[in-house]
C-alpha cells in the first residue's frame, strides 16, 4: 500500500486509508516529543563467517555496534574513538541516522548491552558489562535465563516510566539470524522472509545454524518467551521486550525502527501477554523501516504471518528515503540492496519526513557527512582490518 500525499509504503495488515491517515495522525502528534532509544548489543553468532555484513569480518563486527553508537551520538569527528567497519558495500546506517536526528532535534539514548567495554560517551549502563556478548546461538544456551529476566526487568521500568512516546531502534551484528531463531523456536517457517545486511541474504547458513541451536536448545513443549531468548536470542530482545511493555503500560506509543528484529520481539512479546488486550496494546505501536527492506515484500509477508497467527492487526511503515540523486557510491549501493537498515534509518528518517524535510535536504546532508568521515578517515580501511 502507498500513500501518495506522505510518499509512505504501508505494509503487513490489510487496513483502509482511514485505518492508515489515523496511525499517522498518532505519529504527528507525537512528532517533536520522540525519546530515541539506540540498543547495541553482542552476541557471538555474529563471529560466524558469512552471516553478516556488519564489518567486513568477525573482528570488525566486535566494534560495529560502538561505532554505530558513536556516530550517532557525535557524528563525523576527528576525535572518534571508533572507526565504523570497512563494509563490503555501502556505508553505515548510522549515516541517515545521524543526519535524521539532527534535523528532529533529537538526542538518542545509547545502551550497551554485553559490548564488553564501557562506552565513553553518555549512555544508560543497566547490566554489568563484563557479562560480555551472549553466547552464538548454535550453543542453545545463548544466556543464562537469571540475565534474560534482569534485562527484561529493567526495559519495563526504563518504559513504565516513560513520560513521552519511544522509538527503540538497535546495533547488533548478527541480529537477524537470533531473530530468525526466536520465530523459528515458536513454530513460524520464516527462513525466506528474514532479511539481511548482506546483499544476498545467507539462507542456507542461516538455516543450518537456526537448526544446530534449536537441537541444542532441545525445548520442550511448555516454555516461554523467555526460555527462547535464554536459548537463542540474544540481549537486546530481552530488554526491548521489558521496553517495549513498560511504555505500553505507560500508555505511550512506541516506534519500532528496523526489520525482521523488530518483529521477533513482537513475537515475543504476542507469546508473552497471550491473547488479553492485545488490540489495545498494539494499536499503538508501529514497525517502521526503509524502502529498501520492504522492496521484495519478504518484510510484509512476516508481518502477515504475525498478524494471521496472532489475530492482530499490525501496520508497517517505510520510509520514503530514496539514493537515486546521489553520485557517491557507498548511497548508490543502498539502492542495489546493500545494506538496508539498521540504527534506526528507517524510523529516524521517518520521523524527519513527516517533520516535513525533504528527500533532497536529507541526501544533501547525508552526502556532506560522507565526505567528512572519508576526510578525517573514520571508516576503516582494508589494512585496518
Amino acid at each position: 500500500m502507498y500513500s501518495k500525499e506522505l510518499g509512505l509504503n504501508f505494509f503487513g495488515s490489510e487496513s483502509n486509508k482511514k485505518t492508515q491517515l489515523n496511525r499517522i495522525k498518532i505519529l504527528k502528534k507525537n512528532l517533536k516529543n520522540f525519546k530515541i532509544f539506540l540498543v547495541i548489543a553482542g552476541t557471538n553468532t555474529s563471529q560466524i563467517p558469512g552471516i553478516s555484513a556488519a564489518g567486513i569480518n568477525a573482528k570488525s563486527r566486535r566494534i560495529t555496534a560502538l561505532a554505530d553508537a558513536e556516530f550517532l551520538l557525535k557524528g563525523a569527528s576527528k576525535d572518534h574513538k571508533y572507526k565504523l567497519p570497512l563494509l563490503n558495500a555501502g556505508v553505515t546506517p548510522a549515516l541517515i541516522s545521524y543526519v535524521c536526528s539532527k534535523l528532529i532535534n533529537i538526542y538518542p539514548v545509547v545502551v550497551p548491552l554485553g559490548i564488553g567495554v564501557k562506552p565513553y560517551f553518555n549512555h544508560l549502563a543497566v547490566e554489568d558489562r563484563d557479562l560480555g556478548p551472549s553466547n552464538c546461538l548454535t550453543t542453545g544456551k545463548s544466556m543464562t535465563k537469571e540475565r534474560v529476566l534482569n534485562l527484561y526487568e529493567r526495559g519495563l521500568a526504563i518504559g513504565k516510566s516513560a513520560k513521552q512516546p519511544i522509538l527503540i531502534s538497535e546495533s547488533v551484528p548478527g541480529g537477524t539470524t537470533t531473530a530468525q531463531a526466536v520465530m523459528e523456536a515458536f513454530g513460524l517457517q520464516v527462513s525466506n522472509l528474514v532479511g539481511s545486511s548482506l546483499f544476498k541474504a545467507p539462507r542456507a547458513l542461516r538455516r543450518k545454524v537456526v537448526h544446530k541451536g534449536l537441537l541444542n536448545a532441545n525445548l520442550k513443549t511448555d516454555f516461554d518467551s523467555f526460555d527462547v531468548v535464554a536459548a537463542l536470542g540474544d540481549p537486546f530482545q530481552a530488554f526491548a521486550m521489558g521496553l517495549l511493555i513498560g511504555a505500553r503500560l505507560a500508555k505511550q506509543p512506541v516506534l519500532l525502527s528496523g526489520g525482521s528484529q523488530m518483529i521477533a520481539v513482537v513475537l515475543l512479546v504476542l507469546e508473552f501477554l497471550g491473547i488479553k488486550n492485545k488490540d489495545d496494546f498494539f494499536k499503538h505501536v508501529f514497525i517502521a523501516t526503509t524502502r529498501w527492506l520492504v522492496k521484495d515484500n519478504s518484510l510484509s509477508d512476516l508481518l502477515n504471518l504475525i498478524n494471521e497467527k496472532y489475530n492482530v492487526n499490525l501496520l508497517g511503515l517505510a520510509s520514503p528515503l530514496n539514493f537515486k540523486s546521489s553520485e557517491y557510491k557507498e548511497l548508490k549501493d543502498y539502492e542495489l540492496g546493500h545494506v538496508k537498515e539498521g540504527v534506526g534509518a528507517g524510523g529516524i528518517s521517518l520521523l524527519a519526513f513527516l517533520n516535513g524535510f525533504k528527500n533532497d535536504k536529507i541526501v544533501s546532508l547525508c552526502q556532506q557527512n560522507l565526505e567528512m568521515m572519508k576526510g578525517i578517515g573514520q571508516i576503516s580501511l582494508e589494512k585496518d582490518c
